[in-house]
């Protein structure tokens, strides 16, 4: 709980001195800024969470039950990746006089990562399973209609 607090305390702190900041900013416009907080908004509750929670649902009805949880993880890392790394893919604003603007082959990049996320995920589901099983050669289960010892004389 007294980390909860501290959290939201540092925040109100933080959107404080932002609001401060941008009112003492002789520029500000403050319809440009209520228009980009609007589109934030917009874009988060009706694209992002829209998507994150369609992509839930599919993962509920795909992926066994065992695996759900690291699967969602890795689905949401995956996502905020490209999200965040998409909008340098194609390039735009690299100017072939300048060639250390935008340097790097960010779409191999991206594949690379997302490759990693899914193999990281996947090396998961089989460590987890390999954890649920029995050793090779353990003890059978003893439980009434199971695969127990049979009973002498019968």
């Amino acid at each position: 709980m007294r980390i909860r607090v501290a959290l939201v305390a540092v925040g109100m702190l933080t959107m404080g001195y932002a609001v401060l900041g941008a009112l003492a900013d002789p520029d500000l416009s403050p319809a440009g800024v209520l228009l980009f907080l609007a589109g934030v908004l917009v874009g988060h509750d009706l694209v992002w969470m829209a998507g994150l929670l369609a992509a839930g649902a599919v993962l509920t009805r795909v992926v066994p039950d065992r695996h759900r949880r690291l699967t969602r993880v890795a689905a949401i890392s995956a996502a905020a990746v490209t999200v965040v790394a998409l909008p340098l893919v194609p390039g735009f604003g690299r100017s072939p006089d300048n060639p250390s603007a935008l340097p790097l082959p960010y779409g191999r990049n991206l594949a690379a990562v997302l490759l990693l996320v899914a193999g990281a995920t996947a090396l998961s589901w089989l460590w987890k399973d390999r954890r649920r099983r029995p050793p090779a050669g353990g003890k059978e289960s003893e439980r009434p209609g199971g695969n127990g010892p049979r009973p002498a004389g019968g």
